[in-house]
């Protein structure tokens, strides 16, 4: 039997996880509910272990397991592991990262019950925001889950949203689409804009953070879609969050839905992390670059030959995650001291050179010298540039020289 590809989408907000996974032969992803045949999405970020006999339990079912007293465990896994925190289970210290790789670990078991022969192609993990801190979290969740660098990517919602919107029927984001995200007590407006002009596509996501609803929601969310959509024309509106339940949306929603199809749902950012997961690994064609606020905005490259022919060699792309964003590759110096980066912006056909000069540099016949060139992004709009002299083999030895250079773009 041929083994299928899964590809992955986590959801890591404060109380909750959600997952949503595909397989290669499936057409669009589904989300993991925690009851058959519904649409309850939320797993609880809890890990309980019942007393006795040391099993561990996961989401709602931890939660039961510790509400009746038969055992112990903790919740809010995300943020305590965040926080560096240690709790003790059945008179057990534990490290909650330990903790929250093994609630992990137990929730993707669950999309390969629906089928046998599966291996994970790309998890595609999500969350409101990016930080150092949280990419270092999910490195050491990575490191215990044993993803390679390919197989585990970062974004946040609002590129989340890019993924889900984009990945609709084109008549569903023709004219651009917007997403209210009503959590946190806040209201948050997503709002695309794509460049018609470039190829591929440019696409940006804005935020506009209007606040608590106060008094009548119905009323103040009127005013707030009054302002936020009236101004263009939206193929679509979705609504996501906790502050979406009830029916209290009358007059706003009969607003919304005058001339645009309106989604409302839970697992959107899930959903679009896993579409991600299944455009990077080649399952889905994608025309659409994604630059927001933790991409590069600048492609990177050197000008080289290789086997007598001028290619050049990319070192950071446009689009790509600063955070993510870190780059190898070794060259022949060929009868210079400088090394020249070409840096283009992903719409422009025109590219500036910067060239980094290699100080006292040892002099040796051409293409004689070896160096390793090293890029690591320092913020969506600078690299710092590691360049070492490897030598020649046994017939140049090493200087052991190394040139740093901070290449603002």
């Amino acid at each position: 039997m041929k083994e299928k590809s899964l590809s992955i989408g986590l959801d890591f907000g404060k109380k909750y996880a959600l997952v949503s996974y595909c397989t290669s032969d499936m057409s669009e992803p589904d989300t993991i509910s925690t009851v058959a045949g519904s649409e309850l999405y939320q797993i609880p970020l809890s890990l309980c272990k019942r007393r006795g006999i040391g099993q561990w339990y996961y989401g709602k079912e931890a939660e039961t397991v510790m509400k009746n007293g038969e055992g112990s465990g903790c919740d809010r896994l995300f943020s305590r592991a965040l926080a560096g925190e240690q709790v003790t289970v059945e008179g057990e210290t534990y490290d909650t990262v330990e903790l929250l790789s093994l609630f992990v670990r137990k929730i993707l078991t669950v999309p390969q019950k629906f089928g046998t022969s599966m291996k994970l192609a790309r998890i595609t993990i999500t969350m409101d925001t990016l930080n150092r801190e949280k990419m270092e979290l999910i490195e050491k969740i990575a490191g215990r889950m044993k993803w390679t660098k390919e197989q585990c990517h970062v974004i946040d919602y609002a590129e989340s949203f890019y993924y889900y919107a984009l990945s609709q029927k084109e008549e569903l984001w023709l004219h651009d689409a917007v997403l209210f995200d009503y959590s946190k007590n806040s209201m948050r407006f997503y709002y695309m804009e794509r460049n018609l002009n470039s190829t591929p596509q440019l696409v940006h996501i804005y935020l506009k953070d209007y606040g608590p609803l106060i008094g009548n929601r119905d009323t103040a969310f009127l005013d707030v879609v009054t302002d936020a959509v009236s101004r263009k024309i939206y193929s679509s509106v979705y609504l996501t969050g906790d502050g979406f339940d009830g029916e209290w949306m009358r007059e706003s929603l009969k607003f919304l839905c005058n001339g645009r199809h309106v989604f409302l749902g839970k697992n959107l950012y899930a959903k679009g992390a896993c579409y991600a997961s299944c455009i990077h690994t080649g399952m889905q064609p994608w025309q659409f670059v994604y630059i927001g606020e933790n991409e590069m905005k600048v492609n990177i490259s050197l000008k080289v030959k290789d086997r007598e022919e001028l290619i050049f060699h990319t070192l950071v792309s446009a689009g790509e995650n600063w955070y993510e964003a870190k780059n190898q590759c070794e060259i022949l110096l060929a009868g210079t001291n400088t090394v020249d980066f070409w840096l283009q912006l992903p719409d422009s056909r025109e590219a500036k050179i910067e060239s980094l000069e290699l100080t006292d540099i040892p002099k040796r016949p051409e293409r004689m010298t070896r160096l390793s060139i090293m890029t690591e992004a320092l913020s969506d709009s600078a690299v710092k540039v590691t360049i070492r002299d490897l030598g020649f083999g046994e017939i140049y030895k090493s200087s052991e020289k190394v040139w740093e250079y901070k290449m603002e773009l």
